[in-house]
């Protein structure tokens, strides 16, 4: 499989549009400006909903009593969502459409936090599936809506999603402790993030209503099954980096708070300084994307990589009241993230084949890095101690490193031109 981006059409609902030129443009500028938007907002709920959740476990748990299990449970759910709704959502997207199905994701995402206000462990873990589903399916399809609406800019559009879904979930971290104190309820702070969602859901609305479905040409990739990708040497490495990033990133996302606490910390600090984590990725993310976008790809994947390395050794060998330094590092590893979703926007010849590899690498990912916040939750439980936890964090973060080094070998040398070209202005 070729990367091809810079032949791919324009978006379709401009290019379909029968109208004469000036409202042809004024349409397509319309369009754009939805897109943009949506883009913005979607970045801001992608994690909101997982951060907001881990800043109260241990306040839900005294509130609800649920036992280690449970309390194991709550942060993989994401994970599992991510994986078993992302294996449907390649299928969904060709029987929607890509802007249906993300309209569809955002009702089940708005309907599964109102679920959550229930004051029963029974509904916070069916609102918290219902959620994480149709987060799943977001996950999977911005890929291929960065690709269909900003074909010439991923870099700088991925950069952007990136960058309001830090915000959004150190806004979430920082803030959910607080607002539970001032509504006296931590199931109350959960329901709040349902509003931002429901605003992205207006704003993806039009773009789903006014979409055309295009039937793909023949000999087009619109029939792109994922699973051959798995024979490639470049999907088994997308899948791998994106699984080690996946298990890492929410290993800590999920867990952070509880590990601090558990070590002294009061329960407002450790939230803010899983929200500061989040906000570290924000300037790391503009660096790291910036030098993806000049053909210095392997650099960004070293920095990103090496980072997240030295935090987890960190995180374990220093005490709590240095527990800003490894924050630190693990705000600029989560970086990853976004590299990962530029290859995969930067992979094979159409908007389908992204689709697949993005499906491929974030189902088959989520499966194996739901294995990450269950049994190290459950291990730290029987050991009373997350130090053999956190180690395996470290071995994780070792072999990533060594993926990020196959996966960009030889990038600059072969592509460091054809890609300034593409991204022209993503730096902007």
């Amino acid at each position: 499989m070729t990367e091809q981006v810079d032949s791919l059409p324009a978006p379709s609902p401009a290019a379909a549009d029968p109208a004469p030129p000036a409202a042809h443009s004024g349409y397509r500028r319309a369009t754009m400006a939805l897109a943009l938007a949506a883009v913005v907002l979607l970045g801001l709920n992608l994690r909101v909903a997982v951060a907001s959740a881990a800043a109260l476990f241990p306040a839900l748990q005294e509130l609800l009593g649920y036992g280690p299990v449970v309390a194991a449970l709550l942060p993989t759910i994401p994970v599992l969502c991510f994986a078993f709704a992302g294996l449907a959502t390649t299928r969904l997207m060709r029987w929607l459409g890509l802007e249906r199905s993300m309209m569809l994701a955002l009702v089940m995402l708005t309907a599964g936090l109102s679920i959550r206000l229930a004051p029963t462990t029974s509904m916070l873990l069916l609102g918290t599936i219902v959620a994480m589903s149709g987060l799943a399916v977001c996950n999977v399809a911005m890929p291929s809506f960065v690709r269909k609406y900003f074909p010439q800019r991923t870099a700088g559009i991925t950069s952007l999603y990136s960058i309001t879904m830090s915000a959004g979930a150190a806004l979430a971290s920082g803030i959910s402790v607080p607002i539970a104190l001032q509504l006296d309820s931590p199931l109350a702070a959960l329901g709040v993030w349902a509003i931002p969602t429901l605003a992205t859901l207006v704003v993806v609305a039009p773009l789903a209503i006014g979409a055309r479905r295009e039937k793909p040409a023949v000999g087009a990739a619109g029939q792109v099954s994922p699973w051959p990708l798995l024979a490639t040497r470049r999907g088994l490495l997308i899948t791998g980096l994106f699984t080690l990033q996946a298990l890492l990133v929410y290993s800590i996302v999920g867990w952070l708070p509880s590990i601090l606490v558990d070590r002294g910390m009061d329960s407002t600090a450790a939230g803010m300084l899983l929200g500061g984590l989040q906000l570290v990725t924000i300037p790391a993310t503009v660096l790291v994307m910036a030098l993806a976008a000049r053909g210095l790809l392997r650099a960004a994947f070293m920095i990103a990589s090496c980072t997240a390395l030295a935090g987890f050794v960190s995180l374990e060998l220093l005490p709590v009241q240095l527990a800003l330094l490894p924050t630190v590092f693990l705000g600029i590893g989560f970086t990853m993230f976004p590299l990962v979703m530029l290859s995969i926007s930067r992979s094979g010849e159409s908007v389908e084949e992204s689709s697949a590899m993005s499906s491929l690498a974030q189902s088959v990912g989520y499966i194996v890095a739901a294995i990450g916040p269950f049994s190290l939750g459950l291990l730290s439980s029987q050991l009373g101690s997350w130090s053999v936890p956190l180690w395996l964090l470290v071995a994780a973060a070792v072999l990533q490193v060594l993926l990020a080094l196959w996966l960009s070998a030889g990038t600059r040398t072969r592509r460091a031109g054809r890609l300034q070209q593409v991204d022209a202005g993503a730096g902007k």
